[in-house]
């Protein structure tokens, strides 16, 4: 073969090897877009699966949503009735409480035996405590809806410690026990009737769950804070069991009752204490032992004392004052409340003109313009939507006088306490205790007479 074959043959073979290389690259090249059409496929079919599984889920989302807001707005219904309901309770139920009230304690002051004596008693205890059930637990079920607010303001500790040894110290006399309570000369930032009732829930029970020794009243304070302790030498608490006795009508077998005849506790005080606690924002801990004594702390924001201090209680000026010829005009659309205070009063002494609405009140002051009212006594709720406070408006203005004025109510709202703070207004809730209308009454009468001689 000669060179020029030789040489031909050289190069059919290169171009051989880059054909057989080239084919070699094509292959490999549609065998990647094999791969990547395959790939894609897949991937189509996982975002295509996974689009199904979100929007199920959305649809299960809103569904969860929408049965979120028929929950939410069913619960706020729910809410709005039963606070609606606890209005009317309040009325309702306490008004005819509140005529039984007043009549036995006219009834027990014509008891000529000494058995008749003792029955009124007993009658009327069985309505206090009667009283104390339907008050708590609407107090507590307001407390729930969230229907108290609190009246923040600066309180003096040492004022409302004061209040508390005066109300408890007869307590713990009668059951061999000794009240103590430490002055401090502290302030906090409060509200004077919440804090009052937490702190002498806690009080009562610590003087019922006590045989020997008595309980402590003291503060202290640690930089910007005011701890609040009461401290017994009670039965005491396991501390495994110390939740438990924040629950309603949760109550210990072990109070001391006899002494005094009392009854031994509704199981609701340390329930309504824990609400008003978180309503507050006050920090509460309990210390326990079985046998030694138990100790609540409860931490609250220290607070500058102000020229007008709240937690006392209502001043008891010329307690020797009497109702006698007092000048009442008192305004009750109830026939049964009427009539029973009607006779409270007449034994009391007191001058009455009775009225049950805006005319009659004017019928009344019409009729005998000589005669004028020095103090009122007027139902907050009225027939035909009247209210006591404004019947109580109208009648100072047409005396020129702001007359001393009590309005009576079941359920007094944030508003009226407001209106009362404006318009020099009494609030007394039912049922009234006889007691605590004359104390007042008399006050009212003392601090009008004092006003005028000056």
């Amino acid at each position: 073969m000669g060179s020029a074959e030789q040489e031909e043959l050289r190069k059919l073979r290169k171009i051989n090897k880059a054909l057989m290389e080239r084919v070699e690259r094509s292959m490999d090249q549609q065998g990647n877009a094999y791969s990547l059409f395959q790939a894609a496929i897949v991937l189509e079919e996982q975002v295509r699966r996974r689009t199904m599984e979100l929007s199920s889920t959305l649809v299960d989302l809103e569904q969860t949503n929408l049965q979120l807001v028929t929950a939410k707005d069913a619960a706020e219904q729910a809410n709005f009735s039963k606070t609606r309901f606890l209005a009317s309770a309040s009325h309702d139920v306490l008004q005819p409480l509140n005529a039984a009230m007043l009549l036995m304690s006219s009834l027990s002051t014509i008891q000529a035996s000494d058995e008749g004596v003792r029955l009124s008693r007993q009658v009327e205890q069985s309505l206090e405590t009667m009283d104390d059930l339907l008050r708590n637990l609407l107090y507590m079920s307001r407390l729930d809806a969230g229907d108290v607010h609190p009246n923040w303001q600066t309180v003096s500790l040492d004022n409302l410690f004061d209040s508390i040894a005066s109300d408890f110290e007869p307590v713990a006399r009668v059951r061999n026990l000794k009240l103590r309570v430490k002055r401090s000369g502290l302030h906090v930032w409060s509200d004077p009737t919440m804090l009052r009732r937490t702190i002498q829930n806690i009080v009562t029970n610590a003087l019922r769950y006590t045989r020997e020794g008595g309980a402590l009243l003291v503060a202290g304070r640690h930089e910007g804070k005011v701890h609040v302790r009461i401290a017994d030498t009670g039965i005491g608490i396991e501390p495994a069991r110390i939740k438990e006795i924040f629950v309603e009508f949760h109550r210990c077998a072990q109070g001391q009752n006899e002494l005094d005849g009392s009854y031994a506790g509704l199981g609701l005080g340390l329930a309504i204490v824990e609400r008003m606690v978180n309503a507050l924002d006050i920090e509460l801990t309990v210390n326990s032992r079985v046998d030694r004594g138990s100790c609540f702390k409860l931490t609250l924001p220290f607070k500058e004392p102000t020229q007008f201090l709240a937690g006392g209680r209502m001043p008891e000026k010329l307690s020797g004052a009497q109702l006698a010829n007092t000048k009442i005009l008192l305004i009750e659309n109830d026939l049964v409340a009427l009539k029973a205070m009607n006779t409270l009063l007449s034994q009391w002494g007191c001058d009455l003109r009775v009225a049950s609405s805006t005319q009659e009140t004017m019928d009344v002051l019409n009729h005998d313009k000589s005669w004028e009212p020095d103090l009122i006594i007027a139902d907050q709720h009225l027939d035909n939507n009247e209210r006591g406070t404004s019947i109580i408006r109208i009648v100072r203005q047409r005396t020129g006088r702001r007359l001393p004025a009590v309005v009576v109510t079941a359920a007094p709202s944030d508003r009226l306490w407001a209106m009362a703070d404006q318009r020099r207004l009494e609030i007394m809730q039912k049922p009234v205790k006889p007691a605590q209308l004359r104390a007042l009454l008399m006050h009212l009468r003392a601090r009008a007479a004092d006003l005028s001689e000056n």
